[in-house]
This record gives C-alpha cells, structure tokens and sequence, in this order.
C-alpha cells in the first residue's frame, strides 16, 4: 500500500467568522494538494473558534449545513479529504464534532467528542455517544477523536481493537497542558500501534492561550511532524509498511489478555 500524505494545519483561523475560516481551509488545501496531500486534518472546532461564548450555539449548523457543503467544495475542488471541526446543531442539541469528507465532496463520517473539558464545554455541548467511528482513506482505517477524547487510554485502545491505523484528533489544547502533545501523544502511538495526528490550535483566544505543538506520531513511538507555537502547516506521509514492521515488533494488541481485566474489555 502507498503512503498517505497528510498536511496538519495548525491555525485557529478566525474566531467567531465561519466564512473567514473557510477561506483559511481553501488556500491551506490548495497548498496541502500542490504538496501530494490526500488529506488535510484542522483543529477542533475551526469552522468557528473555540472561544467564543454563546456563538457557539449560535453558529452551529447540521453537518450538512451550508457550511459543511462548503467544506465539500473545497475538499473536492482540491482533490483531498478533509477532516474539520465545527460545533453540530443535532434533534435539538449541539455537539463538539469532527467531520471527515471524502476527496470527491462526500461525508465520511462525522464524530462527536465524547468527553466534555472543562465548565465550558459542558454547559455548550452535549457529549456524544459513539466512541468509535472510523471511515477509509485511501487504503488505511481512520478513526476519529477529539481533544480530551484521547486522554483517555481506553479510547485510542478500542480503535486499535478496531483496526484503526490513523487516529485523527482535532484539539484546542491549551498552556499549560503541553506534555500532552509533547509525550502523551506520541506514547498512545506506540502502546496502540497506530499513527496519531494530533492537530491544535494556536496562540491566545479568549480567557485561553493555544500552545500549537501539533504532531504525526508514528507506531514507533517516533514523532513524524511536530509544528512550534505559530501557524503551520506541516506535511508527512502516512506509511503502512512502517505499521505493519511495527505491529509485528511490538506485540502489544496480540499478547493482551482480556480475561485478566474483563472490565476493561
């Protein structure tokens, strides 16, 4: 199988302007494309900025809203899948989600954060309730988390229970929480045999101060890409060679013994 090139863009575009924001993804999936990217990956909630009050729930839309069309657009104009983060207006409710579009404009799938940070997020958001979703692109298994979500070491090990070869995870980690990007990240990797992409934000916003520091960790525990505290857009491939050597290596899925902690699955 070939790699899969993929661009990271760390940028928090423009808060609390959707349109300002969907010309940000453009030109960064133009250049994504000129570089060999089939896929571009942004940060939680880009569509419209993390910090900004109730225009949340005043800027949320249904996946396929206008805005998600528009992303549609893009991805399809350029030729890569996109996986973008937009508060989702749902039967009533709005959720922090993540929405991967195919390179012809068609939805993948849509994930919703499942664990909420902080008072913020919880008074905004209702959690969602899938913890695993995962779509193809190209020929690797991608799932989908968001932020917080991958903290949580039981949810990047049910994805690899589930096949998943690359974890996407749009975030707005903030200072000073940096060694979640710094070592958390590339240790999920490894101690789930998979390929993480873990996209931020970046610089001040609101009461809170995005620390960037996006990266690709590889099965390897190695770290692929990592971006500085500005806005970025890095790219790297994807290899399944490496994740097939590195499985093979590094036998962690294979010599689990679930009877040991059945409450854990």
């Amino acid at each position: 199988m070939p790699p899969l090139r993929t661009a990271l863009l760390q940028n928090s575009g423009h808060p609390g302007d959707p349109a300002g924001n969907l010309k940000v993804l453009d030109e960064a999936a133009a250049r994504a494309a000129a570089d060999g990217a089939g896929l571009l990956v942004t940060a939680e909630m880009f569509l419209t900025g993390y910090a900004i009050g109730g225009g949340v729930r005043d800027l949320a839309e249904p996946a396929d809203g206008p805005s998600g069309r528009a992303v549609a657009d893009i991805a399809a104009a350029h030729g890569l899948a996109i996986l973008y983060g937009y508060p989702e207006r749902h039967a009533g409710a709005v959720h922090n989600s993540a929405r991967l579009v195919g390179a012809d404009g068609t939805e993948l799938a849509n994930y919703r954060k499942t664990h909420l940070y902080g008072c913020f997020e919880r008074a905004s958001f209702t959690p969602g309730e899938t913890p695993v979703v995962q779509a193809t692109v190209g020929e690797l298994t991608v799932g989908i988390l968001v932020c917080y979500d991958v903290e949580f070491p039981e949810n990047v090990r049910a994805h690899a229970l589930a096949g998943t070869d690359l974890l996407l995870v749009p975030t707005a980690q903030m200072h000073p929480f940096e060694f979640v990007a710094e070592s958390l990240i590339p240790v999920r990797a490894f101690e789930s045999q998979m390929y993480i992409a873990y996209v931020n934000r970046s610089g001040p916003e609101g009461e809170f101060d995005f620390v960037g520091l996006s990266c690709l960790a590889g099965p390897d525990g190695a770290t692929c890409l990592r971006a500085g505290r500005g806005e970025e857009l890095l790219i790297g491939d994807v290899d399944p060679k490496l994740l097939t050597t590195s499985r093979r290596i590094n036998p962690y899925l294979r010599d689990r013994r679930p009877g040991l902690y059945p409450s854990l699955g």
